[in-house]
């Protein structure tokens, strides 16, 4: 009986347990898009003052996020009807599946891109080796002969 009572009396904090921050406190810093299309994509809005950008709304974003998560287990119409509802804003089935390979596919080419990126530096700063290395036999081979 002690035990306990002296257990209860005890704070999580001496006891070596801690409390991790929920998912909903990381805040995502979204940038305003150009707006490229006719149809103003989910979680964005016409910018007021600029009508060629797009001005994110981060709720809607955040919602976005959560439902990609879902979709792991439920299927694209539920997790609409979810996006729906917790937004306030619609989005149909099959617009939030041509959102979500959207984002799959630019995703896809921004690392492909990186990895070409890459590949150049590394090509680059190898051509800039063998052109230190061809002048330098250049200035060696005519030092030699004056």
């Amino acid at each position: 009986m002690f035990y306990l009572q002296k257990k209860e009396r005890m704070s999580n904090e001496e006891l070596g347990f801690w409390m991790l921050p929920k998912p909903d406190m990381f805040i995502k810093d979204w940038n305003r898009i150009p707006r490229v299309a006719r149809t103003i994509p989910f979680g964005y809005e016409i910018d007021p003052e600029d009508e060629d950008f797009l001005v994110p709304i981060s709720i809607q974003l955040d919602a976005l996020d959560k439902a990609k998560q879902h979709l792991k287990q439920y299927s694209y119409r539920e997790v609409a009807n979810w996006l729906t509802k917790q937004t306030g804003r619609y989005i149909s089935h099959t617009g939030l599946r041509k959102r979500i390979e959207v984002d799959k596919r630019r995703k896809k080419a921004i690392t492909i891109k990186r990895k070409f990126a890459r590949r150049l530096e590394k090509a680059i700063n190898e051509i800039k080796k063998l052109e230190e290395q061809s002048l330098d036999c250049f200035t060696t081979n005519s030092n030699a002969r004056a």
